[in-house]
């Protein structure tokens, strides 16, 4: 697809009532798609899609039954799907000793398992008439680490693990498969746990949610397999993986970067 081809394109977004995901129904709307909005909590929700022209659809992915309730719905708003953007996610922060085994079970369904399974309930749709997207919000935090967020880090792992995989089965299809991995981004999802959020986060560069949604739509457009902000982001996350004690020598360094622009971001809340 070219980005002028979203014109009547049927896009399905989770976790669309603020930061990301409302920036991405907002610009899917914007490029002419037929935009299906999805989320837990449906007031907010309803607020975004009769702002833009889009449908709202109340659901929870974190089992199976939900996610195979929504996509249902989704399908049946329009008759069709051409585009699923996975970006509901949950995060619950610290250390896992202080975080309870419910919690990080909620970020493996919400995170992880709910791509999974909405991928493959898409698939049918999507190769149906004339091929289509998947798009998955992952992290940075999938490419590197970090004490402090160990599940959620490793639901963003196993998310560009399983985009990576799927992209190659499907390479000689139809569909294409892509990861969006950002760094940090100025929403409530960081600024409204900010005391909670670890200083080296901070190290990076902050993005926009339309700056990342622009990225989704990219990926939407040419099935680029992954496309990472800022790009500093990557090559740290690379220099981390092939020189182990460099990351760990630089952490100090970052860590004291971080928490100066965490002040300043504190002071501007």
């Amino acid at each position: 697809m070219a980005m002028t081809d979203f014109k009547d394109r049927v896009v399905l977004v989770t976790g669309a009532s603020a930061g990301v995901g409302e920036a991405t129904a907002r610009a899917f709307a914007k490029a002419g798609a037929r935009v299906v909005l999805a989320a837990r909590g449906i007031e907010r929700l309803q607020q975004v899609a009769d702002s833009i022209g889009a449908t709202a659809i109340a659901a929870d992915v974190s089992g199976t039954e939900g996610c195979r309730r929504l996509m249902d719905q989704a399908i049946a708003v329009h008759g069709r799907l051409d585009v699923l953007i996975n970006n509901a996610g949950s995060h619950h922060r610290g250390p896992v000793v202080e975080r309870e085994a419910d919690q990080l079970a909620e970020m493996v369904d919400t995170n992880l398992r709910a791509p999974l399974v909405l991928s493959r309930l898409a698939l049918d749709a999507l190769r149906a008439d004339g091929g289509g997207a998947i798009v998955n919000v992952a992290s940075i935090a999938g490419q590197m680490p970090l004490a402090g967020s160990a599940a959620y880090s490793a639901t963003k792992f196993g998310l560009r693990a399983f985009t990576y995989a799927l992209a190659d089965e499907l390479r000689e299809t139809n569909v294409t498969v892509s990861a969006v991995s950002p760094g940090p981004i100025a929403t409530g999802f960081i600024l409204d746990d900010i005391d909670a959020v670890s200083d080296i986060t901070f190290s990076q560069s902050m993005s926009t949610p339309e700056q990342i949604a622009e990225l989704v739509l990219a990926c939407a457009a040419d099935g680029r397999v992954e496309r990472t902000r800022p790009a500093m982001g990557r090559v740290m996350a690379t220099a981390g993986y092939l020189v182990p004690g460099l990351s760990r020598a630089l952490r100090p360094l970052l860590a004291a970067k971080g928490r100066r622009a965490k002040a300043r971001y504190r002071h501007k809340g």
